[in-house]
């Protein structure tokens, strides 16, 4: 009956005047008749529609964030009356909502007719994905060292403490199914309900993210105060609820607490992501929009970017390691903190001057900007910009903090030397980055180049591999079963020789890669060398640089010269406003520097 009635409906005016622009055998989208349509012009409807759609769904996720910021807010200030399980609770029942929504997303909605009719092609790509699914599985392991630590002292601990982390593996992993299969759909039916959904979602991940930079940050905070006290005490243990001496225990802990720093990343890249699919609702993309031929990552055409990068890595890995000895076993030196700045002393130059080299070659250029409209690119230019406030707000703390007390210590004018390079790093990588993602990609140029690199990088055949095959056969076709110990030896003298083909092949292969490679780095003018070069030792460099701070090297906790300045509880809530800021700026151009080596 619903489709009886539906196929008796007459067409409107505005499907029958795309019906009459349409080309033959192409499908078309009856849309709804709706207030909107009924009481606006043609012209105006779609676009009114859109923004009234975004407003709202805007406002649903405003008021939710509002919501559970409040939670939050009342647990840090007054946990008497608000306590981390009602906070739990809340989280679990939008956790289920979201749910809900996604899997009526994959189960109805994207499996409409016409429901996905084009596709973002600069919406999630590899590394985006990649980085859900790594951070993700992380997430979930967090999830299961939590449970496990509060199965352990199920005697101290409520069973929301269980639950809690249950909702949340299922959500983490649905959601990051749903992302993986479903970043690039331009979604054409069901606008407000999707964008609701998607609003909702980011609603609940920004939630996670601050509920899980909160927790960090008091954790961060007990185990400050913890070692201050054993300076001065010998120990006197009042928390009844602790880990029992048992390395089972102790795994769950450990674990957890290595692992808390991804479940951030994870929040923030879903929100990114979740983003760009609510600015894709119901966006028609025209054929200029398609990318016909897309440029692909090779490791090839750089020599000194790679080296000089993986140096940066290996020496900032030894200088971690060292850090991280120095403050798991007690408070850490005065030469470790000296080691520790001396590090970023000496990478930071390099990195702005290369930086500031990049941008100079980029206005040397002849390509042309890319000005179409793309939301994945502007989003990625606010995330580079925004989350890049953070450790310049922490930074111009810091320089105010030193200058008032004492700049002449050797110390204090390392942070202050280290603060101000990054600023500088901040905003010269920045300008870099985004001025190569709004060039136009090497497009032509690359698919004339792999058609001849190939026929260049052709080697000939083994002198001996054309005449073995068929001597090979023909004793073969002439052994018989009397001469069986007459093969066997001719065998067992033949295995030496197959070996020595074996070798040379690899060798074969290893010089056509060779010359495949020469042949490239050679072909590249010298300014598309350059940006690739300077672009790969820029991802190496700021890779070591999230490593560091991910895994616990935080010296602006231990140094103690802004917590004297500031007080313990301001420079706190100035550290956890940046720090996880910071982390993600690292992350994130990781990801918008390998878009500009890619299409360098």
């Amino acid at each position: 009956m619903p489709s009886n009635k539906a196929s008796k409906q007459k067409p409107c005016h505005h499907c029958n005047s795309r019906l009459a622009s349409a080309p033959p055998g192409t499908s078309t989208i009856h849309y709804e008749k709706s207030w909107l349509y009924r009481h606006c012009s043609l012209q105006q409807r779609d676009r009114q529609a859109q923004k009234s759609g975004q407003l709202f769904s805007g406002l649903l996720a405003l008021n939710v964030v509002f919501l559970g910021s409040a939670f939050i807010s009342s647990m840090i200030f007054n946990h008497v009356a608000i306590t981390l399980a009602d906070v739990w609770i809340l989280l679990s029942i939008l956790k289920v909502l979201c749910l809900c929504w996604i899997i009526y997303y994959l189960l109805g909605t994207s499996r409409q007719p016409h429901a996905v009719l084009y596709r973002d092609t600069h919406a999630g790509p590899v590394w985006i994905r990649g980085s859900l699914l790594l951070f993700g599985t992380f997430s979930i392991l967090l999830n299961v060292f939590q449970i496990g630590y509060s199965v352990i002292q199920i005697n101290c601990k409520s069973k929301v403490e269980i639950v809690f982390p249950s909702i949340e593996i299922l959500f983490v992993a649905t959601q990051a199914f749903f992302l993986w299969h479903h970043s690039k759909d331009c979604i054409q039916v069901q606008h407000n309900l999707t964008r609701c959904g998607l609003m909702l979602t980011i609603a609940t991940n920004l939630l996670l993210w601050l509920l899980a930079v909160t927790n960090d940050s008091i954790h961060m905070e007990i185990e400050s105060q913890l070692r201050e006290v054993e300076q001065r005490l010998a120990g006197n243990e009042t928390d009844s609820c602790t880990c029992p001496n048992t390395t089972t225990c102790k795994v769950f802990q450990k674990g957890y607490i290595l692992l808390y720093p991804f479940n951030t990343e994870y929040c923030l890249i879903c929100c990114s992501v979740l983003y760009v699919m609510w600015k894709n609702v119901g966006r028609r993309i025209s054929h200029h929009h398609i990318a016909h031929v897309k440029p692909k990552f090779k490791l090839q055409g750089v020599v000194f970017g790679p080296l000089l990068g993986a140096a940066a890595v290996i020496i900032g890995i030894c200088v971690f390691m060292m850090y991280q000895i120095q403050a798991t076993g007690s408070a850490p030196n005065y030469q470790v903190f000296v080691l520790y700045y001396s590090y970023y002393i000496v990478l930071l130059p390099l990195m702005c001057v290369v930086a500031v080299i990049g941008t100079i070659i980029h206005t040397l250029e002849k390509r042309e900007l890319d000005t179409l409209k793309n939301p994945t690119r502007s989003l990625d230019v606010v995330l580079l910009m925004g989350a890049a406030l953070g450790q310049i707000a922490m930074s111009y703390f810091s320089i105010v903090a030193i200058v008032a007390t004492n700049p002449r210590d050797m110390l204090n004018s390392l942070i202050l030397s280290y603060s101000v390079l990054l600023i500088f790093q901040y905003i010269t990588q920045n300008i870099f980055i985004i001025d190569g993602l709004q060039r136009q990609p090497y497009v032509a140029a690359e698919a004339q180049h792999t058609t001849h690199a190939g026929q260049l990088s052709a080697v000939p055949e083994l002198p001996g591999e054309g005449v073995a095959a068929p001597s090979s056969n023909q004793e073969h076709s002439q052994t018989s079963p009397s001469k069986e110990e007459e093969v066997s030896e001719e065998r067992s003298r033949e295995a030496p020789e197959q070996r020595r083909v074996s070798v040379l092949e690899l060798g074969q292969e290893f010089r056509r890669v060779s010359l495949s490679y020469i042949h490239t780095y050679s072909h590249l003018s010298w300014k598309r060398k350059a940006l690739k070069e300077i672009s790969f030792f820029l991802v190496l460099c700021n890779i070591i640089l999230w490593i560091m701070p991910t895994f616990g090297a935080h010296p602006v906790f231990e140094n103690g010269l802004q917590k004297s300045f500031y007080g313990y509880s301001t420079w706190f809530a100035i550290v956890n406003f940046g720090l996880p800021l910071s982390v993600f700026y690292r992350m994130h151009s990781v990801g918008g520097l390998l878009e500009v080596y890619v299409s360098a």
